[in-house]
């Protein structure tokens, strides 16, 4: 893997120089990185990014021309350069598995570090999982519209460079998509390529006939004609259906399919469905594109569209309103042998982060295997057993007690003292993983309009604790004001 170590905002280097300079550079601290809202205005995300953390963590290092690079900026000494060229990750770091349904709020990666490495991991840490995150639900969420229609994934002309279309693609499939058009991400993570043909091929020949005719000798077996080129109904589907009886069937072939990528799909997927059935081709498999996403694909099956399969470009690599915003926050500091907690307020209270080392759970029906709820507590609680009350932090009237339920904790390690001891799934056990997790959520949750609120829950220690932080933080502010006051009249 290309080493990534200088991917990092130049800030991260001049706070850690005065962090070396304050005699700092051991001092172990806690990061959380969390999302404050849903993404794509949904009711869940699904993780992804931690297999590019790992890969990243496993590489870093600063190479001479990287020392030498920093020493030409002028704002760093030799001391501090000195200590760079040694550095390495040496400390823990514990994620949620990529394909987990994931809430806001909750800590999506913990990391425990000297303050140094904590600092220097957190730009490229934030991309891969802002981006991941993003990619991963945006195809879920597609999956689920489809509802068992199988989903291709052909964004790669649409990314923001071939680094996003191979990540978007491998992220795709993780999410539940069957396949990708993006021969790269298939070579590089052992993914399904497929497809079939683009509107060049037939505009190129003197006739759609000849194009599809050219087309099916070259692939009898597999043979897929992208009919909107002209007119899907009076040349589209007609010249398929003549390439099927007059070459395939007559060779022991059958025409597979046809994509329609244009027009209205709803109007036209019926109407080739009886041209087919009428010319004793009923087996004829109808893939739609252009532009889908999972709104437009609920609405083309309550239109009673036939969809056999699902091409998707746009709506993954780039979708709307994508931005996850995953944040980086520093929540404990350990003095001696305890960590004290941090807490960010600002103006704003929405972003004032929920303070100290901490552990996720997820409550599960027994009966049912639905998610009920999770719960962020301190590092070291313990869950009851037999009982527990899910309140909503920001409407503590808001409760949900449970009796029959089982837990799981989250986050799992994946470096402990800088050593990696998590096993890598593969691409399709991650699949395979994401089906079964996400078949733990309610469908009110799924549901893509107004989806219902999922209980992400703060034990009543952590709730106290923050709620007490908060007030120091607001009372040493009106303190610090009529100091200042003070002192402007002095």
């Amino acid at each position: 893997m290309r080493n990534l170590t200088m991917m990092t905002d130049f800030y991260e280097f001049t706070m850690s120089q005065a962090y070396f300079k304050a005699g700092k550079k051991d001092e172990t601290v806690v990061f959380d990185a969390f999302f404050r809202k849903n993404p794509l205005k949904g009711g869940y995300g699904v993780m992804g990014g931690v297999d590019k953390i790992i890969d990243f963590i496993k590489n870093i290092h600063f190479t001479e021309e990287d020392i030498n690079y920093l020493r030409s900026t002028g704002q760093f000494t030799e001391d501090f350069l000195a200590y760079l060229k040694d550095f390495k990750f040496t400390g823990d770091l514990y994620a949620i598995p990529d394909g987990t349904p994931v809430f806001a709020n909750e800590p999506l990666v913990t990391v425990k570090a000297p303050i140094i490495e904590a600092q220097i991991i957190e730009t490229i840490l934030l991309s891969y999982l802002n981006a991941n995150i993003m990619y991963t639900t945006a195809a879920r969420r597609v999956v689920e519209a489809a509802k068992g229609i199988g989903v291709m994934e052909f964004g790669a002309r649409r990314a923001l460079g071939p680094e996003a279309a191979v990540e978007a693609s491998k992220c795709a499939v993780i999410a539940g998509c069957v396949g990708t058009s993006n021969v790269l991400a298939g070579q590089e993570y052992g993914l399904k390529v497929m497809g079939t043909m683009a509107h060049s091929l037939v505009t190129e020949a003197d006739s759609e006939y000849e194009a599809f005719l050219n087309y099916a000798k070259a692939y009898p077996d597999n043979c897929v004609l992208l009919v909107d080129t002209y007119d899907v109904l009076k040349s589209g589907v007609p010249n398929a259906i003549r390439v099927a009886k007059e070459y395939l069937i007559p060779n022991g072939y059958r025409l597979k399919g046809i994509r329609i990528d244009s027009g209205d799909l709803a109007y036209l997927s019926k109407e080739a469905k009886k041209m087919f059935v009428a010319a004793g081709l009923e087996d004829v498999k109808i893939c739609l594109s252009n532009g889908l996403n999972e709104n437009t694909i609920q609405s083309l099956r309550q239109q009673g569209a036939v969809i056999d399969s699902i091409g998707l470009g746009d709506n993954i690599v780039f979708p709307d309103n994508g931005r996850v915003g995953v944040v980086y926050k520093n929540v404990a500091v350990k003095q001696g042998e305890e960590f004290v907690s941090r807490i960010k307020v600002s103006n704003d209270m929405a972003k004032a982060i929920t303070p100290a080392y901490k552990k996720v759970y997820r409550f599960y029906d027994k009966d049912t295997g639905y998610a009920l709820g999770d719960v962020i507590t301190l590092f070291d609680e313990r869950i009851p057993k037999n009982k527990y009350t899910l309140i909503d932090p920001l409407n503590e009237h808001n409760k949900l007690t449970i009796k029959n339920y089982t837990v799981r904790e989250l986050q799992e390690p994946i470096f402990i003292d800088g050593e990696l001891v998590y096993k890598e799934p593969t691409i399709m056990e991650k699949q395979a993983y994401c089906d079964e997790q996400m078949e733990t959520l309610y469908p009110e949750v799924k549901r893509i309009e107004n989806p219902h609120l999922y209980y992400i829950d703060l034990s009543r220690k952590l709730l106290q604790l923050k709620k007490e932080l908060i007030r120091q933080a607001k009372e040493q502010t009106a303190q610090n004001a009529v100091d200042y006051q003070l002192t402007k009249k002095i």
